[in-house]
């Protein structure tokens, strides 16, 4: 009875580990399934879990937002509040058939970075409505010359949504996915003619050359190597010039998505930027390596740095990118605007101007030469300085960029040592003393990790990609991608910088036009560098202890500069970049009738930037039905009930410290309130 109580007993036992090993197994196949079926919740759980590196510091839990001095900082500008978006043709526009014939297939391989790609797009665009002409959805070189990329997306999709942009533009331009199969086979054996197009070539150049032997074969190949393709300013005497340019704002602002993947990537970044309910500033340095040699910035920077740009200058004037000398007075440039604004002068402008440590400010704009190091002045000056890697986590950052193959990277090696023996012979065979020694066997050549000191060394040539800097350069339109929108939805933009390493408007110029085109009254910010630099030089040696007459003279040229910054650039940028400026060919005027009459009398500031800017087109009627009216309230500011910190003295100190006592104090808040007085009733002129 013993032993079968016994035997009971461990059968029972083996019964309960089984039972347990298949529940086990079931739980982990559950699991499974979870994972694979539902990665989009899970990453959702992940990243509300995830302890980002931002954590956000505030003075005070409470941000009034109906102060006077909230509406400078932060309200819109009331001179453009009456500017719309209008990209709709206009008049006799005749409308795309699909089934119609047209004069053949037009295929393009773009090259350049986020911006010319973006530029390049527009103008392919408006081509092949010029010529009547079938287009193939343009080949992005930075990603298919990438290996390792993704093939979850193909060239253009690396970037945009290929069906909203045949979606949106199927009224204008016939275009299709890829070639017929007669002309595929025909373009790999590179029997189709092939036209290398000139940085912002004539619409005649099309017309006179391209169009005879597109109809003529059936098929052009287009390369476009330069960021634009057609002339920015069309000529008066072209037909529906101005047509072609409202086509290049709708391809530009509403049919060049990005695929939903970096959209949604965007979209979570800006929810965190503004979890904290404060508005925010989106701040693109323009600090690229390519512009600073252009410009001949070199000796802003220091040892390492002054001379990569200065390889890299003397490489473009050797291949005529750059007509000027390799040595170039920087102090000069930058005196006379011609190099980008520091992180810390952008920084000293701000506070200047009157936002105070806790502003959260977004830097944007992809490559910041010089890394995190040139970017500590303005962390110091703010304690909220963030950007897309403090907003993003890495896992979410390898969902944007798809299923990527493994790269085994030839990472630099250690120089194989000198074999001893090799020694001994050459020292056997060295012939009588002291004849030196013959020269040690070669080494194989190998570069540091960071790369740079053995090509500047070595060859006055750029070295040429690796594999991972091709992927990294796909990753780039990426992340740039995200800092696009970013910058279009950020409550203030400030440039540091608006040109780029070929002299012709950059990143931050498109966020600028853009934000002119969907938002105008937004505040953004086009500081003169040339006035600016001149301004620091009068508080070169008491730089953080600034009077407040120089305070001042910031604020005003801070909002001078909103509306002379927005009319200079339709001199200064537009001719070398329509999407930089599109006014006011894609705009629309949409009055107050209150306001109308009262200035029926006399010209209104806003009346006359109205016409500095050249738009008279009046908006379409269903805008004006939900024209919001302002309230008395905006016009009519009462006093500023808290003291700026920022009127005088130390004005980068946090509110709570070092405050004087006595009359003094009250005395600087009356300043301080008398100036933000003056400003407001001013508005922005």
């Amino acid at each position: 009875m013993k032993g079968q109580g016994k035997m009971v007993l461990n059968s029972r036992l083996k019964w309960v580990g089984l039972v347990g090993l298949v529940l086990s197994a079931f739980s982990l196949f559950i699991h499974f399934l979870l994972a694979r079926f539902t990665e989009d919740g899970v990453i959702e759980y992940q990243s509300s879990i995830t302890v980002f590196s931002w954590r956000p510091i505030f003075e005070s839990a409470n941000f009034p937002r109906t102060s006077p001095m909230y509406r400078r900082l932060w309200g819109p500008i009331r001179h453009l509040e009456s500017l719309h978006p209008d990209a709709n043709p206009r008049g006799n526009y005749a409308v795309t058939d699909p089934s119609s014939q047209t004069n053949g297939f037009i295929f393009v391989r773009i090259r350049g970075g986020f911006h010319e790609i973006r530029n390049s797009i527009c103008d392919v665009v408006a081509v092949s409505r010029l010529l009547n002409a079938t287009l193939v959805i343009p080949e992005i070189q930075s990603t298919t010359s990438s290996k390792g990329i993704s093939s979850d997306f193909k060239s253009f999709a690396y970037l945009y949504d290929e069906d909203q942009f045949m979606a949106a533009l199927a009224k204008d331009v016939n275009i299709v996915k890829t070639l017929p199969k007669n002309l595929k086979w025909a373009r790999r054996k590179k029997e189709i003619p092939s036209f290398k197009v000139h940085y912002s070539a004539s619409p005649y150049y099309y017309l006179n050359q391209v169009l005879s032997v597109l109809k003529k074969h059936s098929v052009v190949e287009l390369v476009v190597p330069e960021g634009g393709c057609l002339q920015t300013i069309l000529p008066p005497e072209l037909e529906h010039n101005e047509e072609l340019q409202r086509l290049r704002c709708r391809v530009a602002f509403h049919a060049l998505q990005f695929r939903q993947e970096v959209q949604e990537l965007a979209t979570k970044v800006l929810f965190r930027l503004r979890a904290p309910g404060r508005p925010f500033i989106a701040y693109d340095p323009g600090m690229t390596r390519d512009a600073l040699a252009y410009h001949g910035c070199a000796e802003l920077f220091q040892d390492v740095h002054t001379e990569l740009i200065q390889h890299k200058r003397s490489w473009m004037i050797k291949r005529g990118i750059v007509e000027g000398k390799l040595q170039v007075n920087s102090a000069k440039q930058r005196l006379s605007g011609s190099c980008p604004l520091m992180p810390e002068e952008v920084g000293i402008l701000l506070r200047a101007h009157g936002y105070s440590w806790d502003t959260i400010i977004y830097v944007s704009g992809g490559e910041v030469f010089g890394g995190q190091r040139t970017l500590i002045p303005l962390h110091a000056m703010f304690e909220n300085v963030v950007d897309r890697t403090s907003l993003t986590t890495p896992w979410e950052l390898n969902r944007l960029y798809g299923h990527e193959a493994n790269i085994i990277t030839s990472s630099p090696r250690t120089p194989p040592p000198i074999e001893k023996e090799m020694k001994h012979v050459a020292w056997k065979t060295s012939g009588p003393r002291p004849r030196p020694l013959p020269p040690p066997p070669a080494r194989p050549k190998s570069y540091n990790i960071e790369g740079w000191w053995g090509w500047v060394a070595e060859s006055d040539n750029e070295p040429e990609s690796t594999v991972m800097e091709l992927r990294t350069n796909a990753h780039k339109l990426l992340w740039e991608a995200i800092d696009y929108v970013i910058g279009l939805e950020a409550d203030v933009f400030i440039s540091g910088f608006d040109r780029d390493g070929n002299g012709r408007p950059n990143f931050a110029s498109l966020v600028m036009g853009h934000r002119l085109y969907q938002s105008a009254a937004l505040k953004t910010y086009r500081p003169d560098r040339k006035e600016v630099s001149k301004l620091l030089e009068e508080i070169h040696d008491h730089l953080y202890h600034a009077n407040h007459t120089w305070l001042k003279s910031v604020r005003k040229h801070m909002r001078k500069r909103l509306l002379d910054g927005l009319i200079e650039a339709s001199t200064k940028s537009k001719p070398l970049s329509f999407l930089s400026h599109p006014v006011p060919e894609c705009s629309c005027l949409r009055y107050d009738s209150n306001e109308t009459s009262f200035h029926a009398s006399s010209p209104s500031p806003q009346s006359q930037v109205q016409a500095a800017l050249r738009v008279a087109h009046r908006c379409p009627a269903w805008m004006d039905s939900d024209l919001i009216l302002r309230s008395k309230d905006k016009d009519n500011e009462e006093d500023l009930d808290e003291d700026d910190s920022t009127s005088s003295g130390l004005f980068f100190r946090r509110s709570g410290e070092n405050h004087e006592s006595g009359g003094g104090d009250s005395n600087n808040k009356e300043e301080a309130q008398l100036d933000d007085l003056e400003e407001l009733e001013g508005g922005e002129r």
